[in-house]
């Protein structure tokens, strides 16, 4: 067997790419550079392919790329700006489309299919609920040799928020559950504010860009050599929408005009609801300040020194770790998802209102400790690797020996019922999503069972023609 047959290899498939900023697109990509560091594991980032009419939707300032190949380049040279070691994996892409409704990118196909059969070992799928809602094609459990899901996104609680939402919480909480725990032997949460699963643990495992704690370390140095490293007061930076901690940061504000009448605060983001957040912020008493969205590295917010942070829909704010990583004091809900950062001394967490406006004006008038050099390592993407590899047992696994049972129930050009209750219950999905109405009813994106022509061109893929039968795998 070859060094290469021996070596475990990690498929991570994520629900967003560059050059769309969000969570998932960034620490999906910061895990795979780190786990191919050392050179022990082969690992492929797997991502979605919009066409451009999608990527007008969802990319910003109308980037568009005509070819996989193209943002590829523009993905590794986005990391290569912010690592300092050679990229060691490989860039793979499945069809998507992106559904304007959810504001999400959606699967096209079986996109499991990006990785042949003979190279399926590890599956890490990044957001597993979202990748498999409308799944119809092989089994990951049969697929892959071991596969592990890392929820991101605490979907309950912004369904919450829509018009019906406790029903349509109610029915997504066991769908989701549904779907995790046909797919994945193994689920990590970063946090416990997300939705419970069967066999799943807590554990953050995302880190910070490096470019933040470089930015901390400089207003470390300043602090050392008694310069003020802060001349600017509270910010917030996030999407703009209501649901990213604007709704509680604003209430907050407007029923505390008084205690807090010489804060100064600046709001950061664009988004959906923009115009309402601005027009909501210009009725307080107080000095807000909305400005349009930056890359949080930027320069600009380096002098800040306490970033608030009231929202109680992350699961693990990244926003929160990158100001935590730059030497500044975070003012945050005592909440599940903040309580890996409850470790660091600048973290400053309160329980109501009352103590919301304490907390805030206490951290204007101190200076930030000064983290020490174990506490910024557990902000980094080295430490955030090595519990990523201990939670998911990664160690334990190896090419040779997990092949815990590749079956052929799924895997042959038919599906045969299982015996047992999983396999019963992935069958059930299977034949759900396999039909063009079941898939539309549950909010799958119309014509996305198989990718269409344009799809196919710009992947190298062949036209699959709609099956009669369409309870055959591909």
């Amino acid at each position: 067997m070859t060094k290469q047959q021996q070596q475990q290899h990690i498929a991570i498939f994520t629900t967003a790419s560059l050059p769309w900023l969000t969570g998932t697109s960034v620490n999906p990509l910061f895990r795979a550079a780190y786990l191919a560091k050392d050179g022990e594991r082969r690992v492929t980032l797997v991502i979605p392919w919009l066409t451009v009419k999608h990527q007008l939707l969802v990319y910003p300032n109308n980037i568009t790329f005509s070819s996989p190949s193209e943002q590829e380049a523009y993905v590794r040279r986005w990391l290569e700006e912010r690592v300092s070691f050679p990229l060691g994996f490989e860039i793979r892409f499945y069809p998507a489309k992106f559904a304007t409704d959810k504001r999400s990118i959606l699967p096209v196909g079986d996109i499991s299919d990006a990785i042949p059969d003979e190279e399926a070992d590890i599956a890490v799928l990044e957001e597993p609920e979202h990748l498999t809602w409308f799944h119809h094609g092989k089994k990951w459990k049969i697929k892959f040799n071991f596969v592990i899901g890392i929820v991101h996104t605490n979907y309950l609680e912004y369904v919450k928020r829509e018009k019906q939402g406790r029903l349509k919480a109610f029915l997504l909480k066991y769908l989701n559950s549904w779907v995790v725990g046909i797919y994945c032997h193994k689920v990590i949460r970063l946090s416990a504010a997300t939705q419970e699963y069967p066999k799943s643990i807590v554990c953050n495992v995302h880190g910070v860009n490096p470019r933040f704690l470089e930015i901390g370390l400089r207003k470390l140095e300043e602090q050392k050599l008694q310069e003020q490293p802060f001349t600017k007061g509270a910010y917030y930076i996030g999407k703009m929408v209501w649901s990213k901690g604007y709704k509680e940061l604003l209430k907050l504000l407007q029923k505390h005009q008084k205690e807090l009448a010489d804060l100064e605060v600046d709001l950061y983001g664009s988004g959906e609801d923009s115009d309402e957040i601005k027009e909501a912020a210009r009725k307080l008493n107080l000095t807000v300040n909305v400005h349009p969205g930056r890359d949080h590295a930027d320069s600009l917010f380096h002098n800040y020194k306490v970033f608030l942070n009231p929202s109680t829909t992350d699961v693990v704010c990244t926003t929160t770790a990158e100001a935590l990583a730059m030497g500044k004091i975070v003012v945050c809900a005592n909440h599940t998802s903040n309580e890996f950062f409850k470790q660091f001394p600048n973290c400053r967490v309160y329980d109501d209102a009352n103590g919301f406006v304490r907390a805030t004006l206490k951290a204007l008038e101190e200076q930030p400790s000064q983290l020490t050099e174990q506490q910024r390592h557990e902000l980094s993407w080295e430490a955030a690797t090595q519990r990523f590899i201990k939670a998911a047992d990664l160690n334990r696994l190896s090419r040779a020996d997990s092949n815990l049972s590749k079956r052929s129930a799924f895997a042959s050009s038919t599906i045969s019922v299982g015996k047992n209750l999983e396999d019963m219950s992935a069958y059930i999905h299977f034949l759900a999503s396999g039909f063009e109405a079941s898939r539309t009813a549950f909010g799958a994106i119309p014509g996305s069972l198989q990718p269409d022509e344009e799809l196919c061109r710009d992947l190298g893929l062949s036209l699959k023609t709609p099956s009669r039968n369409s309870l055959k795998e591909d």
